[in-house]
């Protein structure tokens, strides 16, 4: 017993177990007999049951302490002792409501005895399944809570996990074209250090986030589109066409865009007569990124970094698929865009 005991669910539940059974009591011996003593029997009848419903709890309370890891002794225990206190409970209740009443009664009566005993049983069996259905119920929501938190927390890692393979990816290819720079014209390679330490502040403070701000998506964008652009000028262009309100509304799963520009760059040739053409748009609640095929005639090897990192994130995030269409002359990607209030971060 794991779960901590709902102590007052069960209690209420014996209270009005007590009450129906009293009110049933009452209305089948008042429809049979006017005897006058009717009312000190069901109110001995509903303490009983009252008696031995918290009696249970007090003693589900004790065990589950003392066999808290060990739930199939606590079940044996409980129904063993629980059985004979019901019976005690009627047996010591009795004496005092039959004085009470004027009832002339012994110990020795067989019958009065065979019913409290029968009575007890009956009451106690009532009881325990009713606690236990309870104790199942709450065990249920206990597990579904806990798998809840589980499926949260493995979605976290998982995202996390995703989220690290694209800085050192990424700082890897920047710090060899750092090197190439400097070797060729140093007032451009610290143009690209800045962009550089913008883009790796961005990673640092969003690190934990699994969501950003449009807004700041475009920003991290824009910082790589500017180191790339140091790289290969006009031979690489790039339009984006989405309205003030939008990038102010809405949100992307943290790292969405730049990905998407490193495998345009990645997959395809581009010289200043025949340049690459990127453009992002909005179209409905999507964002579209677009760019025209100029295929390498020798593929570079995939490393799982890119699109097929996206799609896993955004399945974590917001349980939604990435859109790849390819033709001839194009390659798109459309991601579904966030709204503020169903942020994650």
């Amino acid at each position: 017993m794991k779960a901590q005991l709902p102590v007052k669910r069960l209690n209420l539940l014996s209270c009005l177990l007590a009450a129906i059974i009293g009110i049933i009591f009452y209305i089948i011996v008042s429809h049979n007999s006017n005897n006058p003593k009717i009312h000190y029997f069901t109110f001995f009848t509903v303490l009983g049951v009252v008696l031995i419903g918290f009696a249970d709890v007090f003693i589900m309370i004790i065990l589950s302490r003392v066999y808290k890891t060990q739930p199939r002794r606590f079940r044996v225990l409980r129904y063993l002792i629980t059985y004979p206190f019901s019976i005690i409970i009627y047996l010591l209740v009795w004496p005092i409501f039959a004085h009470a009443a004027h009832n002339q009664w012994s110990y020795s009566d067989g019958g009065l005895f065979l019913a409290f005993v029968g009575s007890g049983l009956v009451i106690n069996t009532m009881i325990l399944t009713l606690h236990d259905s309870v104790l199942l119920y709450e065990h249920k929501l206990q597990s579904e809570l806990e798998l809840s938190r589980l499926k949260a927390a493995n979605a976290e890692a998982a995202n996390l996990l995703l989220k690290q393979q694209i800085q050192p990816h990424f700082l890897f290819n920047a710090l060899n074209t750092l090197k190439a720079l400097y070797h060729s014209d140093t007032d451009t390679a610290d143009t690209y250090i800045v962009h550089m330490a913008n883009f790796l502040r961005a990673c640092v403070f969003r690190h934990a986030s699994n969501v950003s701000s449009l807004e700041d998506e475009l920003e991290l964008l824009n910082n790589y589109l500017a180191m790339q652009r140091m790289r290969f000028g006009t031979a690489l262009n790039c339009s984006i066409d989405i309205s003030k309100e939008n990038i102010k509304n809405y949100n992307l799963p943290s790292f969405s865009l730049q990905p998407l520009l490193e495998n345009a760059i990645k997959h395809n040739n581009f010289t200043q007569q025949a340049p690459l053409n990127i453009t992002v748009i909005e179209t409905g609640e999507r964002l579209v990124f677009k760019n025209n095929i100029q295929r390498k005639k020798i593929k570079s090897p995939s490393t799982n970094y890119g699109l097929a990192n996206l799609a896993e994130r955004y399945r974590l995030c917001c349980n939604d698929d990435i859109i790849i269409e390819e033709n001839e002359q194009s390659f798109s990607v459309s991601i579904k865009l966030l709204k503020n209030e169903n942020s994650n971060h």
